[in-house]
């Protein structure tokens, strides 16, 4: 039977329905500060209808503070009968966390760390382009979580360049033709696009240097949303796998049942 994982991400909210790493249904919702525990629940039972009777479970991590403590209280209230499971520190992931304070880092950086680990094998580079952040995780030889970076999203900073820039406007996140553009709104989607292709592959090819690894050892995985608009721009990536958070939130639940 599936598993219903929940991705809480500062702007999007990723529903999926998984079954030994297979995803057969998804959704993908905003993500509201403001929504009650009641409210979550409605939008659940509305998102699954008749799959909801099939799911064996609930997991659920949370980059929201806010959202967890809803996410929290709609599993006790209104499925406290289907096994639940909320991603937190505490709750064994079965990866070693070699940080400096371990409870800080993100569950979403942990699981999809534990998917690489996994899936792929380590050493691994897992960049997850999220609209508010851009995250890069880093599993080494042994499967244990070493650290990585954060940067800007994409969609964060072509928000910032549209209301900091007084000749500057919202665009379509979209490849323009070419990286020397002719307008302005092809060079705010040049600099957005190759600008933030340009940053990955430096960064893993530092981060693949500080391991000590050589290149054709190391899997780089990307996921997350906005991947599909930089991911061709790399020379980088070995995988794309849109569903690894997914598939380390199921691998966590089993793990703990």
């Amino acid at each position: 039977m599936p598993l219903l994982a929940v991705d809480v991400g500062n702007a999007h909210t990723v529903l999926g329905l998984i079954d030994d790493g297979e995803v057969s249904h998804d959704w993908r919702v905003s993500t509201d500060l403001h929504r009650t525990a009641d409210e979550w629940a409605v939008l659940l039972r509305g998102l699954l209808g008749r799959h909801l009777d099939d799911i064996d479970g609930i997991v659920v991590c949370s980059t929201v503070p806010a959202v967890t403590q809803a996410g929290r209280d709609m599993l006790v209230r209104h499925f406290s009968q289907v096994p639940h499971l909320v991603v937190e520190p505490g709750v064994r992931t079965g990866i070693p966390v070699l940080m400096d304070n371990p409870r800080e880092v993100g569950t979403d950086r942990i699981v999809n760390s534990l998917a690489a680990a996994t899936v792929y094998g380590g050493p691994a580079i897992v960049v997850d382009f999220g609209g508010t952040a851009t995250t890069f995780d880093v599993v080494n030889a042994d499967g244990q979580y070493v650290g990585g970076s954060i940067s800007p999203g994409i969609e964060i900073a072509l928000e910032a360049l549209g209301q900091r820039g007084a000749q500057l406007r919202q665009v379509e996140l979209v490849r323009p033709r070419s990286v020397i553009a002719k307008n302005t709104v092809e060079a705010l989607q040049s600099g957005m696009v190759f600008g933030v292709a340009a940053q990955v592959e430096g960064l893993v090819e530092r981060m693949i240097d500080e391991l000590g690894s050589a290149p054709d050892e190391v899997s780089v995985i990307a996921t997350g949303y906005l991947a599909p608009l930089v991911i061709d721009e790399c020379d980088c990536f070995t995988h794309a796998d849109p569903w690894l958070t997914l598939k380390g939130l199921e691998l966590v639940f089993r793990r703990n049942r």
